[in-house]
């Protein structure tokens, strides 16, 4: 099982950012994804989530209307388009695939940095 995530990086406040995390390992359709991030000196946090197939998301309040979380199964790939960027959402960015059946599966990516600067 592989998260991979690229699209991190620099940008100045009030720019975008659009993170992909490419998975591969499992059966990507089936699962629920998840986008959290970790600033330092803070807890992890959920910021975006997206069902198995796309038919509804879930935003944390600091990002709602800013960042748009999607997926394409053909794939096997999750984005999360940041706008509006702030000093706030600087942050290590992690993918998560989540699945409950009979069991708990969950799958994490090694993260990717998001750094919000002038």
């Amino acid at each position: 099982v592989q998260l991979v995530e690229s699209g991190g990086g620099l940008v100045q406040p009030g720019g975008s950012l659009r993170l992909s995390c490419r998975a591969s390992g499992f059966t990507f359709s089936r699962y629920q994804m998840r986008w959290y991030r970790q600033a330092p000196g803070k807890e992890r946090e959920l910021v975006a989530a997206i069902t198995s197939v796309g038919g509804s998301t879930d935003y944390a309040d600091s990002v709602k209307g800013r960042f748009t979380i999607s997926r394409d199964n053909a794939k096997n790939t999750v984005y999360l388009q940041m706008n509006s960027l702030t000093s706030e959402d600087m942050a290590l960015y992690y993918c998560n695939a989540y699945r409950y059946f009979g069991l708990e599966y969950n799958y994490w990516g090694q993260g990717t940095q998001v750094t919000v600067s002038s």
